[in-house]
C-alpha cells in the first residue's frame, strides 16, 4: 500500500469514525507527542536509561504507527500529497548524495560486514 493510499485511508477514517479532524495546531502537538514515545522506546532499549518501575512496556511498531497516522493527518489537511512529496525527495536526496556517504570515512563498513551494495 502507497502512501497515497494511506492518506485515503486515513481520511475516510477520520470522516466516519473520529468525525473530523483535529486543528493542524493540535495535530501537531499530538505529532510531538507520539514522537517523544518513541524517543522514550529508543532511550530505554538503545540508550542508557531503563524503564521506571511498574512502567508498562510501550511497542515500538505500535507507536511509530501513531507518528505514521498522525503525519498522514497532518498531510491530509495542508493538502500535501506525501508519495509525491517522498519520490521527489529521494531524487533529490540521490543526486545530491550520489558520492557524498561511499565517499565519508566515518561510513565505512567494518571488516566482516558483507552487506550488498
Amino acid at each position: 500500500m502507497g502512501l497515497r493510499a494511506l492518506q485515503e485511508e486515513v481520511d475516510r477514517w477520520i470522516r466516519t469514525v473520529g468525525v473530523r479532524y483535529f486543528s493542524e495546531m493540535t495535530n501537531l502537538a499530538i505529532l510531538m507527542e507520539e514522537v517523544g514515545e518513541v524517543a522514550r522506546i529508543f532511550a530505554r532499549r538503545y540508550g542508557d536509561q531503563v524503564p521506571k518501575q511498574n512502567e508498562p512496556p510501550m511497542e515500538l511498531a505500535e507507536e511509530l504507527a501513531d507518528v505514521l497516522f498522525v503525519l498522514l493527518c497532518l498531510a491530509n489537511q495542508t493538502g500535501v500529497d506525501l508519495e509525491a512529496a517522498f519520490r521527489q525527495k529521494m531524487a533529490a536526496r540521490t543526486q545530491r548524495d550520489a558520492r557524498r556517504h561511499r565517499e565519508n570515512p566515518k561510513l565505512a563498513r567494518p571488516s566482516g560486514d558483507e552487506t550488498p551494495e
